[in-house]
């Protein structure tokens, strides 16, 4: 299904020259961008991944990400013969939430120290900050390294 959805590969020389997706007529995209338009009121897990991008993305680029992922969604349907099932934004919550603390108890023990969870109303915000914070440690102690060999 060519969509016009999908990021670019332009790349020359093993350097990645832009990403940046074709703008092409196609009503199935069109279709599909209007659908993933509509996904900020659902209650919904695509509708949850769709909030999650708008904060990371600007609202365009949140959309033909989420376009993208239901064109995948659908050909996963059309190919394999099985229906659509949706947990809900609860579930997909619930999993982000897991993985992030998954990444925070990953970082801590690299650092040597032990990551212990408190149940608190800015629990979300705050393991967010703190797995930034470690990430851009690990980034940093990385670029550190790789000085050091010569790379």
């Amino acid at each position: 299904m060519a969509t016009s959805l999908c990021p670019g590969t332009k790349i020359t020389g093993s350097k990645v020259m832009s990403g940046k997706t074709k703008r092409v007529t196609n009503r199935a995209a069109q279709a599909l961008k209007l659908a993933a338009a509509a996904l900020p009121s659902s209650q919904s897990a695509l509708g949850a991944h769709f909030q999650r991008m708008c904060a990371r993305m600007d609202k365009p680029k949140a959309v033909t990400a989420a376009a993208h992922k239901l064109a995948r969604l659908i050909y996963t349907m059309l190919t394999s013969g099985e229906e659509y099932t949706d947990r809900g934004q609860d579930y997909y919550e619930e999993r982000y939430r897991q993985r992030v603390l998954q990444n925070l108890a990953q970082c801590a023990e690299k650092m040597g120290m032990k990551l212990a969870v408190n149940e608190s109303p800015f629990e979300y915000v705050i393991l967010n900050q703190l797995l930034e914070r470690c990430l851009l440690r690990e980034i940093e102690y990385q670029r550190h390294q790789y000085k050091q060999v010569g790379l």
